[in-house]
């Protein structure tokens, strides 16, 4: 099938992903519609993908080449204990995954976009509506646009998501993350080994259990040399914020209830030097993410299709969020080329990914509940407690980082035509 005219609303890394995609499938015009007007690229957040799904992502063409990466290869669970300066650890677990900065990977992928992708910035989308054989774009200007297909990649608040499934929205989990990130040189000044300091080996990712949370240190590469990213999962204190509507605050606007109990939970439950580390992160890149999940039943309407946290919102422990929307986009480019009509597009994209989102949130729920809910004693886990822990919450699933695709031949992209 080629030609068609196709409205990919929200311009981040799916979004980029699904323009790419269409452009290569043989769509005949491809519209981005981003409602933000400044540079996405500033969004410093860190996020990892599974070796396995960066290496297969990278064969189907829709992971750009060339995107700064940092390698890990080691998850060093620690808890707290008596006077140790890096605490106890608990088990050395494998962890083959290579992390990402969101603006450096997002850059990377818009740099991919084939040039005849009209990219419009400010476009702001303020409701779509899907016919038998068409699809209508309402921009908060007033203008109303046409389209063949309309992708929704416009994140957990997806205006594309109530088209298709109305009223369907993001639950609060109970529970939130702080979040931080900064240039690894500023570790300098925790000290070196020859004076009481550590050393903390690049490749390895720290996760420091507290009781009732977690927190997931490791690097990323950055625009200006490697940094440090964080995570910290616990239950909030009350501040009076409506958490049960889908928000977050942004960097520099943490509350000083927020910040001051961040700091009373590094100081009470982290081993000295990681309180060091987390204490080093200036106010103006902490922010706050409620967790939220979401599962659908569908990813597909009439002309219009989900992708990424539109279609699903997945909770970070699972490590999934980047290459799931990136499967997506594979599926997506693969129904499209295998397809004779916009409706067997549809029909074959909702079989190929209808049932992955909600696995995903299936498995990210376990993980939650494991790691920031109901927490065991971190004080009493050996290794063998914690690889046993750790199946547990598996339930058969082989490893985080998201699920293999099926490897059919119209996953691999043809050559432009």
């Amino acid at each position: 099938m080629r030609g068609g005219r196709v409205a990919v609303v929200g311009g981040s890394i799916a979004g980029c992903a699904f323009a790419s995609a269409a452009a290569r499938a043989g769509a005949g015009e491809v519209v981005v519609l981003e409602r933000t007007s400044g540079q996405l690229a500033d969004r410093g957040v860190g996020l990892a993908i599974h070796d396995d799904r960066a290496a297969e992502l990278a064969g189907t063409g829709v992971l750009a080449p060339g995107i700064a990466a940092h390698r890990l290869t080691r998850r060093k669970w620690l808890v707290q204990d008596g006077d140790s300066r890096t605490g106890r650890v608990m088990w050395d677990q494998p962890f083959p995954f290579h992390s990402y900065h969101w603006g450096l990977l997002w850059r990377g992928m818009r740099a991919a976009t084939p040039a005849g992708v009209d990219y419009r910035q400010g476009a702001a989308v303020e409701s779509v509506r899907g016919y038998a054989d068409r699809a209508e774009v309402r921009l908060a200007d007033g203008s109303v646009e046409r389209f063949d297909l309309v992708v929704g990649a416009d994140g957990y608040r997806s205006v594309v998501r109530e088209a298709v499934c109305p009223g369907a929205r993001p639950s609060y989990a109970g529970y939130i993350c702080w979040r931080g990130s900064y240039p690894a040189d500023r570790l300098a000044a925790l000290g070196t080994p020859a004076d009481g300091g550590t050393d903390w080996p690049t490749t390895d990712a720290v996760t420091v259990g507290i009781p009732g949370g977690s927190c997931v240190i490791y690097r990323i590469p950055g625009p200006d040399g490697p940094m440090v990213n964080w995570v910290c999962y616990a239950v909030p204190p009350e501040t009076g914020l409506r958490l049960d509507d889908p928000t977050s605050l942004p960097p520099g606007g943490v509350t000083g209830e927020l910040a001051a109990h961040l700091a009373w939970l590094a100081q009470r439950w982290f081993p000295p030097y990681w309180v060091g580390v987390i204490g080093l992160t200036p106010p103006e890149r902490t922010f706050v993410q409620p967790i939220y999940d979401l599962e659908t039943e569908l990813t597909v309407g009439e002309r219009l299709l989900l992708a990424g946290d539109a279609a699903s919102v997945v909770r970070p422990h699972n490590t999934s969020g980047a290459a799931k929307a990136l499967q997506d986009a594979t599926a997506f480019e693969a129904a499209w080329r295998q397809a004779d009509s916009w409706d067997g597009l549809l029909r074959s994209y909702q079989a190929a990914r209808g049932a992955t989102g909600r696995e995903l949130v299936a498995l990210a729920r376990r993980l939650g509940l494991a790691q920031a809910e109901r927490t065991p004693d971190w004080s009493a886990m050996t290794e063998p407690a914690m690889t046993a822990w750790w199946r547990q919450q598996l339930d058969g699933v082989a490893d985080i980082g998201g699920q293999a695709l099926p490897p059919t031949r119209e996953s691999v992209p043809e050559a432009p035509r």
